[in-house]
């Protein structure tokens, strides 16, 4: 077997016959570069050479090895692949028939573009010449070849199988059993069948059901068993390909004179032993190929991602000409029981490691700013979409946070196929902002691009598969998982609030009287039309401070992280304390009473009468209307201060007030001490209500 990687420069003297008799130019430095991704037989070397995909190659200080640790160059021959570790090349076998797979679903797909596979005469088994080296794809293809020619030969061998079956043994029943006279007759209530001879051919039979059952499951080549047989599976069949088929075929080898038996016994033994020791008529060329594979992952990754057809009414192609890979809808990042936004995807496939292109940053933004567009247009015209989503808040002017995302491949280091390797991008740079304003997500202008990497062996074996469940499940998984990654990675810059409206507040004349305060960073995604979305930039958080000074004097705002209902944070609105008039005033004295203190008790049941304050407070005495006691650092309600006076404590003076009534702010104690207050400080009802609701 030959090996090549697709888009490498190599040496013209180094693959000269390789690449004989394949489409590959010579550049003006004498280097060649192959742009295909598959298999074909070459008749000079009489040899199979396998083009494998870049993703393969990965820099290593500016050098393109194979593996990360070999120049390609020096595994093209079968020599230089036993540089290759047992893994390494147990891995090449596997992966050409995924990537055959993936190719013969890509062409079997109705939207996809099959000008781009050739493919020219799949190996056929026969008497023909005698290969150097057959694939692992050699021996699985043949196999299904051969069940596929030979229903005639399967149909004799059972029909022999099963002659004689319920013949009855006359001699060992007579002698063995008891029989039931009647009518003069003996009967015999459990006769004794013959005891047929092992048949090999129906093991070998077995053998060979069993493996094409198995690469079935294993790579999802179609299943055609037409036969009971118990077959061979699970940890049994592990035992097999763990040494003890080609231990168990060795000693049934010869048993077996009819060239079809012994051809099927060759092409068991070769599925178990890899001894590539099989005949294959090669009087013809032979390729399975695919030329800009870059195209094949993109359905790949549209296929187990995006939706089919596009929401909405969308095209692919879109007007400017700009062609979008992944579109779907999904859930919001804000959390909402019925808002929908959509997530717009790209895939890039790059060898491992490259970075992504400015050029290719900027279109996908294009793209947003497209589908941004699309969605608008359909509401000026009146429309609704089919979808339900509408991006743009009327009311704040605000708009829905559209997720763009890369998806790049990268390479199991183990080559495994199980696990998706779904995580952030290790390449530099893995998210993006454009934005034409500061501290505004909620702007049409401010877009966010995040970059993935996925494991290419999983979503090459979960296409390949075809299986619709589970590429179904993966996609909802995979949905989710965007969503909880892009929202944590949000939340590292934006801090999130949901606010609430006073009941006295007219919100629609809040928002334009404030308009220039809070657009961009207020939207409603919510189903209560009355509950707002905050986002605030916390580089900003001077300018943070003041707004949300300035919200809490009409709003309840709560901090409300994404994926949070806001209906947990927020009160109720039968719960939000109406601030009366003149509550601007500072006339509110904060006070201590430690756990400690004797009158602790008695503050914490709402029944103080008298407070001594230890050091007077340098602030006008004369304007005391209330005390706002601190019970242990929290809040509940004030008292209606009664009397102020001069007193001694422990030879030092102090304040004593007299208190009265108890005024009660809500039903439940909110710690302030130390985060948003400290004692002898003179504030208002207002700025009080506003840190206990908030």
């Amino acid at each position: 077997m030959r090996i090549l990687i697709e888009e490498y420069q190599y040496k013209v003297s180094e693959v000269h016959d390789v690449v004989k008799g394949i489409d590959a130019l010579e550049n003006i430095e004498g280097k060649v570069s192959i742009h295909y991704v598959g298999y074909y037989y070459n008749a000079l070397l009489d040899d199979c050479v396998f083009i494998l995909p870049k993703v393969l190659l990965r820099d290593v200080d500016g050098v393109e090895l194979a593996f990360g640790k070999y120049l390609p160059r020096d595994i093209v021959n079968p020599d230089g692949q036993e540089v290759l570790t047992k893994d390494e090349r147990d891995f090449i076998y596997g992966f050409a028939v995924w990537i055959y797979r993936a190719i013969v679903v890509y062409k079997n797909g109705k939207n996809n573009d099959s000008t781009i596979v050739y493919q020219k005469k799949i190996n056929q088994v026969g008497n023909g010449s005698k290969r150097k080296s057959n694939t692992f794809l050699d021996i699985l293809l043949s196999l299904i070849q051969f069940n596929k020619d030979n229903k005639s030969f399967f149909f004799f061998v059972l029909k022999n199988l099963h002659a004689g079956y319920n013949k009855i043994n006359w001699t060992r029943t007579i002698s063995t059993t008891t029989a039931i006279i009647q009518d003069g007759n003996a009967i015999y209530l459990n006769p004794v069948n013959k005891k047929r001879i092992v048949n090999f051919d129906e093991e070998l039979l077995v053998i060979f059901f069993s493996i094409l059952n198995y690469i079935g499951d294993k790579y999802g080549f179609p299943k055609e068993i037409n036969c009971n047989f118990d077959l061979i599976t699970g940890r049994q069949f592990e035992k097999y390909l763990n040494g003890y088929g080609r231990v168990r075929l060795n000693q049934i080898k010869y048993k077996y004179f009819s060239d079809k038996a012994l051809l099927l016994w060759k092409l068991c033994y070769a599925f178990f032993d890899k001894s590539h020791q099989i005949f294959v008529n090669t009087n013809q060329k032979e390729y399975l190929l695919v030329k800009s594979f870059h195209i094949v992952f993109e359905s790949i990754i549209d296929a187990l991602v995006g939706d089919n057809p596009l929401p909405d009414g969308m095209d692919k192609k879109q007007e400017d000409g700009k062609i979008v890979d992944h579109l779907f809808t999904a859930k919001s990042l804000i959390e909402s029981e019925t808002s929908n936004t959509y997530y717009i995807g790209d895939s890039k496939y790059y060898k491992m490691g490259n970075e992504l292109g400015k050029e290719s940053v900027y279109k996908q933004y294009t793209y947003a700013r497209n589908v941004i567009q699309w969605n608008i247009n359909i509401f000026n015209e009146g429309k609704t979409p089919s979808s339900g989503i509408k991006l743009r808040d009327d009311e704040t002017e605000g708009y829905n946070i559209i997720p763009n995302f890369f998806i790049s491949a990268t390479m199991d280091e183990k080559y495994r196929y199980n696990i998706d390797g779904f995580k952030e991008t290790d390449r530099k740079n893995n998210r993006y902002m454009s934005k034409q304003f500061q501290n505004r997500l909620f702007d049409r202008d401010t877009l966010l691009l995040f970059h993935y990497d996925v494991n290419f062996l999983f979503v090459l074996s979960l296409y390949a598969r075809n299986n619709k469940g589970e590429q179904k499940e993966w996609k909802e998984n995979i949905r989710a998982k965007f969503r909880t990654e892009i929202q944590n990675w949000l939340q590292q810059d934006f801090e999130f609030y949901a606010m609430r409206p006073l009941p006295s507040v007219d919100v629609k004349v809040y928002m334009e009287t404030h308009f220039r305060q809070v657009l961009g960073k207020v939207y409603t995604p919510f189903e209560e039309e009355d509950i707002f979305s905050l986002a605030l930039d916390k580089k900003e958080q001077k300018n943070n401070e003041a707004l949300l000074e300035e919200l809490g004097k009409s709003f309840v705002v709560k901090k409300c992280s994404l994926g949070t209902n806001p209906r947990d944070v927020l009160p109720n609105e039968d719960e939000i304390i109406v601030v009366p008039s003149g509550s601007e005033e500072r006339n509110i004295l904060t006070c201590m009473v430690r756990k400690t203190d004797e009158a602790f008790k008695t503050f914490a049941e709402h029944k103080g009468k008298t407070y001594i304050m230890e050091k007077i407070p340098s602030i006008n005495l004369m304007g005391i209307k209330y005390l706002l006691p601190m019970v242990g650092g929290m809040i509940d309600g004030y008292y209606e201060v009664l009397r102020i006076g001069i007193t001694e404590k422990d030879g030092k003076p102090a304040l004593r007030i007299r208190i009265g009534e108890y005024h009660r702010l809500g039903e439940k104690w909110v710690q302030i001490y130390g985060i948003k207050m400290q004692p002898g400080e003179l504030i208002s009802l207002n700025y009080t209500l506003n840190m206990y609701n908030n």
